[in-house]
């Protein structure tokens, strides 16, 4: 005979469009990833500027191939502009989402 707590789980149901992620703790409410409007750049450059205010991340891509070159051409192709309290959560996920790759990959030298 099941326990209670062998109950099958309810999944939550997932709309079109919707990215669902880990179930969140008790009492904090679902969030939903909508990527109905996203879309994707590939960028190999990004830089970061700011002010008291904001945080703005640069992204692009290098277009110069060969070495050896007096200038270095980026087209910027967007940019992200965040509270500094954003940036910091952004920051502290991208270091962790970092640690882990490295621990399955290896370290990355630059």
């Amino acid at each position: 005979m099941a326990k209670k707590d062998d109950a099958p789980k309810e999944t939550p149901k997932q709309e079109a469009g919707e990215v669902l992620m880990a179930t969140p703790p008790a009492g904090s409410p679902r969030v939903v990833w909508d990527d109905t409007n996203m879309r994707t750049a590939y960028a190999n450059v990004c830089n970061v500027v700011g002010t008291r205010e904001e945080v703005i991340l640069l992204f692009g891509a290098n277009q110069t191939w060969q070495g050896g070159q007096s200038e270095v051409r980026v087209l910027l192709s967007d940019r992200v502009v965040l509270s500094p309290f954003a940036a910091k959560r952004l920051h502290q996920m991208l270091a962790q989402g970092l640690k882990e790759y490295e621990n399955r990959f290896g370290e990355l030298k630059l």
